[in-house]
């Protein structure tokens, strides 16, 4: 199949990198002609991931998204959820006609607030038997080490989920399938809020033994909300629900732990946002997942908090105490 890959940054870079190894020749759509430059010059993003080695033989990169999109039919999208609608906004239905579309986005679309899945089904008429979605535990900069990395590969379709599988299993990267699309892109933006909130702890002067409480609430929040969003029989402690929390919370490579720890050392919002040169996605999803579970009502304490914090600018310090007697 030829396959593409449109995203610009850290976690598009590194899955170019995974797919250079299983692929002969990889499409790949980024916004900034610098990195087209970078790439075609010198084999690295020169602004994303810079010390990634990418075999540049394999790589076509350009500008032209719809270029990209016709010349491709696994098409793997890596960009920020909060800037997907508008990087799509002169793209057409009949563009995607037989195309298969695999997020490996981390967020909710902050104007709809929906997962990558439904506005690819509610805008392009997408079914979600074409989708397909990657997620982790995982870190862009250990790929771009070659770490041994385990991606979990979700698809309402089991052939595109083995499809997916195939096309990224490599000597190191193994997969899990899964049939999970909802619960999976729903986990993956609930771990990043509270990534966020482990960095806030982290920032307030917290320790190992308290944020250990804390993510291991914050898993029993995660199941409760994917139980009354998507109900189905799903096991909260594979690796793509428990696994992606802890990497995220934990990791140095983090930028939601990192922006999370600035906030909870005094930086505003605004400045956190200035310092950090990537998108924090925990941050949007803090907002949607809020507004979202207006409808759903779940106790999410945590997320919450999390969320009072960026949005209402309530004390860090004091949102954090408050939480301590609800900790089971």
């Amino acid at each position: 199949m030829n396959i593409a890959v449109l995203g610009s940054g850290s976690w598009a870079t590194a899955i170019v990198k995974i797919l250079c190894e299983t692929h002969d020749k990889v499409h790949w759509w980024v916004r900034e002609q610098e990195i087209m430059d970078g790439v075609q010059s010198h084999g690295h993003n020169p602004l994303f991931l810079s010390s990634c080695d990418l075999n540049r033989e394999k790589i076509e990169v350009s500008t032209d998204i719809h270029y990209i999109i016709n010349s491709s039919d696994l098409l793997f999208f890596v960009i920020p959820a909060a800037f997907l609608e508008i990087s799509l906004s002169d793209v057409t239905e009949e563009e995607f006609y037989g195309k298969k579309v695999i997020s490996a986005i981390k967020g909710i679309i902050p104007s709809s607030n929906e997962i990558v899945a439904e506005f690819f089904r509610n805008k392009y008429n997408i079914p979600f038997t074409s989708q397909g979605v990657i997620s982790g535990p995982s870190h862009a900069e250990e790929i771009a080490m070659e770490r041994l990395t385990y991606l979990t590969c979700g698809s309402e379709d089991e052939n595109l989920a083995r499809t997916i599988s195939e096309n990224i299993q490599c000597r190191f990267v193994k997969t899990v399938l899964s049939n999970d699309i909802e619960g999976i892109e729903y986990g993956s933006v609930m771990k990043n809020i509270y990534a966020l909130a482990a960095g806030i702890a982290l920032g307030l002067g917290y320790g190992d033994n308290f944020i250990a409480v804390l993510i291991a609430n914050a898993a029993q929040e995660m199941e409760r909300f994917l139980k009354e969003v998507e109900p189905r029989d799903r096991d909260i402690k594979r690796l793509v629900y428990l696994g992606d929390l802890l990497v995220t919370a934990y990791s140095q490579h983090s930028r939601n732990r990192r922006f999370g720890q600035m906030i909870g050392k005094g930086y505003s919002v605004e400045s956190a946002k200035m310092e950090m040169a990537m998108v924090a996605e925990g941050y949007y999803s803090a907002k949607c997942v809020h507004k979202a579970n207006e409808k759903y009502k779940v106790d999410l304490p945590i997320a919450e908090a999390v969320y009072s914090i960026l949005y209402d600018k309530h004390s860090a310090n004091r949102e954090f105490k408050s939480l301590l007697d609800k900790f089971l």
